[in-house]
């Protein structure tokens, strides 16, 4: 038995940053398919990422190292600038090394930044180096032709020439408050857009977004474990007050500057930007209260916009991977002037997949993201959807979309995701019954290599069972401790849901349940539940929860009696933990529900829907101001059932990290005090210097006993 063998879940766990060192992953295709790119760290304790390439031309597939940080900073360790560290965060990067990289048109240019410096790879010589420049360097890309890199820094956006040559500000931000090149707080964790500039087809001028966050109010995260350092100053824009002003400027490189216009008034939501060869660049604008939004065409060279289509839903427009964009070949009537506009809709009742004027999915198929655009057909990201002809519990699959119908690309039952460029296609497969990720590469549907993975192999096996609970059939998975005799009788309960918006736990994937198997084997039976407000079903599936996020507790309460009759459940004693709108869910549970609920782990909850930011919360609640009722009603610091008479109390253990940037401990504070004022005993366990990732090998592995000793005590378990 090695080393790793004999690690214990919770250590092994935090030491492999949950399995995630030593995969491969951030793939790209060069366009002639002669090479894949891909980050990877050297095992599966290793936090340092490195850079490599996957060459399949040649008598056999040769896979090398393109830029390892370690030589590049002469054993260094690295040192962030504090944008750096801020953009991982709205990422939920915890890695090291090459975290990140982008590439020129042919993929043989990456850039990549390391302790705020500028690198550049030359990927098909395998070299590496430092270009020198202003730093510190944030998000550095190369522009297509590979000839310029441009980054942000300081507030400035900069170009370099790719032999380190010209390094020059195209515009500088001139005020405090003002930066160009990056995005903004909302746009980075709540769009999915973490960039702010876009080279043109051309490589002769970028498009770039202007950010004025001087009228957005300012929090200070302070560390309380430390009072002699100054607190951190946070443009944190909460609901119901004002936005960053985002702006967007086309740039030449001799820096004649011409801004794009738009009704920012009514749409002011800069959501995304696609500047490709099929067209001109293309916008998708929102309105602030996500209920409208447009299809813009812009012309570079005067700024003027035109609409190429819009959409207006009565609950929120979603947000999703690979679109807008434009598909090659004529354009239908909708993008006159440019290609045909790819866009992802919901109609009919369902998520579909629309190419010009034609819709090209329907109710079988709930398309998640586009992955890739081609000349005859869209490669996809989609789960079954409401009329699919069997139920998929926790599938997602690859698809090509064309004229000839729908295929499915990817084989087996599991979670697959993919990345194609000139005939070539990355296929990472993952299945409910073998830990990890098999990464495949195929050439023209044939498979042609492999990429290996370095994860630590689990010291546990998950053995989920994913069915469909009660009327609604909420997809739920149900973990048995390893070895489970039926003669043990009735177990206690676990719930261990996420439960909210873009945060679907229901997977099947064998390393998404190793956490939820462990507190099995401590004794529990686990649940994981995704009822409504999740993703992955259909729009009316997540559209449910606008303006009461109580249906999710609902579902979680149908899910555990249902499946009580189908597995050895002791509704006696039930207990749910949860993380973020999980933790959330999990202090409703408690409060709103104690018959049901005997204890639960609230783990950086937003309690007050007030503090939370505006693009997520004012999607799902509206504007405070206009509905202070349901901010009311959504919100656990003025719940009913703090003070009503006769309510149990339910043991709470409320956990917050106290640098969290993103659900600030304010929430959990504000939470504490109105127990502490209803009399209600609770636990508080401030995590010094931890955000709302919890990446640190010791706290990660700490969290996880801790509960299980609350759990225990709380219900009475010895």
């Amino acid at each position: 038995m090695t080393a790793t063998q004999q690690l214990s879940f919770p250590r092994q766990s935090a030491r492999t940053q949950r399995f995630s060192l030593g995969a491969p992953r951030a793939f790209t295709v060069s366009p002639d398919g002669s090479r894949v790119v891909f980050l990877r760290s050297a095992s599966g304790t290793d936090r340092t990422g490195l850079l490599h390439v996957l060459d399949l031309d040649g008598p056999a597939p040769r896979e090398r190292v393109a830029a390892d940080p370690r030589k590049l900073l002469g054993g260094a360790d690295e040192d962030l600038p504090a944008q750096e560290r801020a953009r991982r965060e709205r990422s939920r990067e915890a890695g090291a090394g090459v975290v990140g990289y982008a590439v020129d048109g042919s993929v043989e240019l990456a850039a990549f930044a390391l302790s705020g410096r500028l690198f550049t790879a030359e990927l098909r010589a395998g070299t590496a180096r430092e270009l020198p420049c202003r730093g510190p360097v944030v998000d550095p890309r190369p522009a297509p032709d590979g000839r310029r890199v441009a980054y942000a820094s300081g507030g400035a956006l900069r170009v370099v020439g790719a032999e380190g040559e010209g390094d020059r500000a195209l515009v500088e931000p001139g005020e405090e408050g003002v930066a160009w090149g990056v995005a903004e707080f909302v746009a980075a964790e709540e769009m999915g857009r973490s960039r702010g500039f876009w080279w043109s087809p051309a490589s002769d001028r970028l498009l770039v977004a202007r950010v004025d966050d001087r009228r957005v109010r300012r929090w200070w995260i302070g560390d309380p474990a430390h009072p002699d350092r100054e607190p951190a100053p946070v443009a944190y824009p909460a609901a119901g007050t004002p936005n960053a002003d985002v702006r967007l400027f086309s740039l030449s490189l001799g820096g004649e500057r011409t801004e794009v216009l738009w009704d920012r008034a009514r749409y002011p939501y800069l959501a995304r930007v696609h500047w490709s060869q099929a067209g001109p660049p293309l916008l998708l604008v929102q309105s602030r209260d996500q209920r409208s939004q447009l299809y813009l065409a812009a012309d570079p060279e005067t700024g003027a916009t035109r609409c190429v289509h819009a959409d207006e839903d009565e609950a929120w427009l979603e947000l999703l991977p690979g679109v807008p964009a434009w598909a090659p070949g004529a354009p239908g009537a909708t993008g006159a002037g440019g290609g045909r506009l790819v866009r992802v809709a919901d109609e009919g009742g369902a998520r579909v997949l629309a190419v010009g004027d034609r819709v090209l999915t329907g109710a079988r198929l709930h398309v998640r993201a586009v992955l890739d655009i081609g000349e005859d057909d869209v490669l996809v990201s989609a789960s079954a959807g409401e009329e699919a002809a069997e139920a998929e519990t926790g599938e997602i699959h690859v698809y090509r979309v064309g004229a000839r119908g729908v295929e499915r690309v990817s084989r087996g039952a599991g979670v697959h995701r993919a990345v194609r460029s000139g005939g070539v296609t990355v296929l990472a497969s993952s299945s409910v019954h073998s830990p990890g990720t098999a990464v495949r590469v195929l050439r023209d549907g044939e498979p042609v290599a492999e990429v290996a993975s370095y994860a630590d192999t689990p010291v546990l096996a998950a053995r989920p069972r994913l069915v469909e609970a009660g009327p609604r059939r909420i997809p739920c998975a149900v973990l048995l401790p390893s070895g489970y005799d039926a003669e043990q009788g009735p177990l206690p309960v676990l719930m261990d849901p996420y439960g909210g918006p873009h945060g679907q736990r229901v997977l099947a994937a064998h390393d998404a349940h190793l956490t939820s198997q462990w507190f099995a084997d401590q004794g529990f039976a686990v649940v994981v539940a995704d009822g409504r407000g999740t993703p992955g079903r259909s729009p009316a599936w997540e559209k449910a929860v606008r303006g009461d996020f109580g249906l999710a507790l609902e579902d979680q309460v149908e899910a555990l009696r249902a499946l009580s009759g189908e597995f050895p459940l002791d509704l006696a004693r039930v207990a749910v933990r949860g993380w973020s709108f999980g933790g959330y869910l999990a202090g409703m549970a408690v409060l709103r529900r104690p018959d049901v609920f005997h204890a639960a782990v609230v783990g950086a909850p937003v309690t007050d829907l007030r503090l939370y930011d505006t693009h997520y919360t004012e999607r799902y609640l509206g504007d405070p101001a206009a509905e202070p009722a349901v901010y009311a009603a959504n919100s656990l610091v003025g719940d009913e059932g703090l003070t009503a008479a006769g309510t149990p109390h339910r043991p709470m253990l409320i956990v917050h990290g106290l640098a969290d940037d993103n659900v600030v401990v304010a929430h959990a504070l504000r939470l504490s005090s109105a127990l502490l004022s209803a009399g209600r005993p609770h636990e508080v366990l401030p995590l010094s210097g931890v955000t709302h990732m919890t990446p640190q090998e010791q706290i990660a592995e700490n969290l996880l006993l801790l509960q299980v000793d609350f759990l225990r005590r709380s219900l009475g378990l010895g």
